[in-house]
Order: C-alpha cells, then structure tokens, then sequence
C-alpha cells in the first residue's frame, strides 16, 4: 500500500469522492457536480494511487463503496465543511458562493416554498445548485450526517443539537372537481362520499387522518397515493374528495374547487430545522434567512 500523501489532495477530488459514495454510480455524481464521467473518474485514479485502495468495486450493475471509501468520505464530509467556512471567513457575498445545498422536504412543504427560494437563488447566488430530496420523517441522522444541510417538515426529531424554527401554519380544506360534484354539504355528505388521501411508505397515514380516525370520524378511502402530488390526477374528473393543505391550492391544486372541512381538524404547522453546527455558518445563516423570508409570504 503507497503512502497517504496529503499534498496530493485538493477540494475536488474530496468532493467527487463523496458524491460517488453518495450516488452509488460514477454516472450520478458526475451529474450530481455538473462535471464529465471521465473528471470524475481521472479523480478517482488520482485517489486511488494515492491511498493505495480500490475505492469501489463492481456490485451487479452499480458499484459499492469500499469500507475504506466510506472511512474517507465521512473525513471528506468534515474538511469539505471546515474548507467552506474557511472560505466564508470573511464577509459573506451569496454573488460568489459556489455550493449545492440539500434541502428535505416532501412534496407538500417543496411545492409551497422551493420553487420560490429557487428563483431568489438564481437571481441572488447563480453559483448554488439547490438539490431537494424526499424528508419523510426527518431523522436526527440526516441532518448530522449533512444527507441533507436543512429540513423542512411539520415533525422536527428531538436533539439537543438540532435547532428548529416555525415558518408557518396551514389549515385543512376540502378539494373536488366543481365540474363534477358540488362541496360536501355537511358532516353526513363529507362521510357518504369517496375519498383519496395520502399513506407515505410504509403506510405511514396523514396525522389528519389518524386524529379523525380517532375521533370516530370513519371516511371511506377508496384511492391511497404516496404522496399530495398525486391526488389532483385522481379528484379531477370524478366525484372524490380530497382533504389536503390549504396552500396547495395555489400549486397541485389550483385547477379544483375548495371548501372548509366540515369537522374541527388539527392545523398543520411547518418547521426549518437543521444541526447547531451550522448555527453561525455565514452561508447557512444567508440561506435561512431567504426560507423564513419566503415563508412570510405564505402564512
């Protein structure tokens, strides 16, 4: 095994490490960083030389991570970090920041609000690529791990090193096809008719659903989907119902009618959350600022 020469390294080849760890594929990361197969894979032979290890090697169709590799990524992870700040030391100027940032979020919370930040970071940060990937259930190790540099989500974990913040509070509403159906006229109409609603995998319900539910309210779903992107597809041109987040109807749901549900329902609050480790990150601190800013116009 050759010697771990230091001098050898830059931030690149770090960085493209890490995004072939990621992606599992030298393809995806080399899309992932906007760069050729062929850099990425020019990268991998310099490290390979220079840590003596194979890196990845051939899993079916893909490639996997050596144990050597994911060692070397996680340290990748961290001087990434230290190199940004260190980059940032000075004043921050978002015109010069060179990043991809990580934002979790499902579909409802990526509807509302990224396409905004999207827009305010092309004009404001041309530099940043904003990569969104699905939250779920955000868990302490996504933001620790930095899978993702920010969540947004109505269920923040518990941590003492996670900071959270409430952005806003939405309301549910009955959704249906006004060329169909007319709203529910009451409590016995909303419970007569068909339904579609959301289960996330694995069948996790809506909060809604599982506090009606509990209450005794018992709709009758005849259609699940994995996510609110997909209930306009099916409440279009047919007699459903759909109970869903009252913002929606200026994104998935502006071409359907709306009305108030007929049965108290819990509102929906919205939270950024993101690791304490960020907390005075010039870069971190920009990039909040522009969420909660976009926030406050959706409430």
């Amino acid at each position: 095994m050759s010697h771990f020469d230091w001098s050898d390294l830059d931030a690149r080849g770090l960085q493209q490490l890490v995004a072939v760890v990621e992606a599992g594929s030298v393809t995806g990361a080399a899309h992932r960083l906007g760069v050729t197969q062929s850099a990425v894979s020019h990268q991998l032979d310099k490290l390979r030389g220079i840590t003596g290890d194979p890196l990845f090697v051939k899993s079916g169709r893909g490639i996997v991570a050596t144990a050597r590799a994911q060692e070397l990524a996680d340290e990748a992870r961290a001087l990434l970090r230290q190199l940004e700040r260190f980059a940032h030391a000075g004043d921050f100027a978002p015109a010069r920041w060179q990043a991809t940032v990580t934002v979790a979020a499902n579909d409802f919370q990526r509807d509302v609000l990224l396409p905004a930040l999207a827009s305010r970071l092309r004009e404001a940060a041309p530099g940043v690529v904003l990569r969104i990937i699905p939250s779920d259930v955000p868990s302490l190790e996504m933001l620790r791990d930095r899978v993702c540099d920010i969540a947004i989500s109505p269920r923040p974990p518990e941590g003492s090193d996670i900071v959270q913040r409430r952005l806003f509070e939405d309301s549910y509403v009955v959704y249906h096809d006004p060329e169909v159906r007319p709203p529910p006229r009451g409590l016995q109409d909303y419970l007569e008719a068909d339904h579609v609603t959301v289960v996330y995998e694995p069948r996790r319900a809506l909060h809604l659903d599982l506090t009606l539910q509990a209450r005794g309210i018992q709709r009758r779903f005849v259609v699940t989907v994995p996510g609110f992107a997909g209930l306009p597809a099916f409440v279009r041109g047919s007699k459903l119902l759909a109970t869903a987040p009252s913002l929606l109807r200026h994104s998935l749901m502006r071409d359907l009618a709306h009305s108030p549900v007929p049965t108290p329902c819990p509102s929906l609050p919205m939270y950024l959350i993101w690791h304490r480790q960020h907390q005075v990150e010039p870069s971190h601190q920009w990039l909040r600022e522009q969420i909660i800013c976009l926030a406050e116009s959706v409430r």
